[in-house]
């Protein structure tokens, strides 16, 4: 076998969930993550997005209409991690969803990034972050990346949000 390597430009481009209630999953990503509705198929599926982007967020009851989340223990997706550009936008993201009422998981300085977790209506991980410089990434004295699992203050991260432009 050839040894292969990702271009490094590649990206994830999108992710795709199965959720139990479509108007409900609408109603989470729009209100309380700020995504816009780009199109909808009837009562099984819906596709939103930041910055009029095709789609970010894939939604559908197909195989799972009024079902249940996984019960611990089991595969599947560990969270979908949504990247903001700067700690500005990050503490507004974080006081809107701390706005909505939605309940922290956690949240962590990794040293290369800021993050909050948390989870959506079905139960679907989500985290929010925004990237250090790589400049400023940890590193060991042979120059080995480094991350760290850090208390994150979320009341400075906070008093740096600063209201978005839709």
């Amino acid at each position: 076998m050839t040894e292969y390597s990702a271009n490094p430009q590649t990206r994830i481009g999108h992710v795709h969930l199965k959720v139990a209630d479509l108007d409900r999953a609408i109603a989470f990503y729009r209100d309380v993550m700020g995504f816009a509705l780009q199109q909808r198929y009837g009562a099984q599926a819906a596709f939103l997005s930041a910055g009029g982007y095709h789609h970010h967020i894939g939604l559908n009851t197909w195989e799972s209409l009024g079902g249940h989340p996984a019960p611990p223990g089991h595969t599947g997706l560990y969270h979908t991690a949504f990247l903001y550009p700067d700690r500005a936008a990050l503490g507004a993201a974080l006081a809107q969803v701390l706005a909505c009422g939605v309940e922290l998981d956690g949240a962590a300085d990794h040293g290369v990034s800021e993050a909050i977790y948390f989870r959506d209506p079905d139960g679907n991980g989500i985290e929010i972050y925004r990237d250090r410089a790589p400049e400023d990434w940890p590193r060991d004295a042979a120059g080995q990346l480094k991350m760290v699992n850090s208390r994150l203050d979320l009341n400075a991260l906070l008093a740096e949000a600063q209201p978005q432009a839709n």
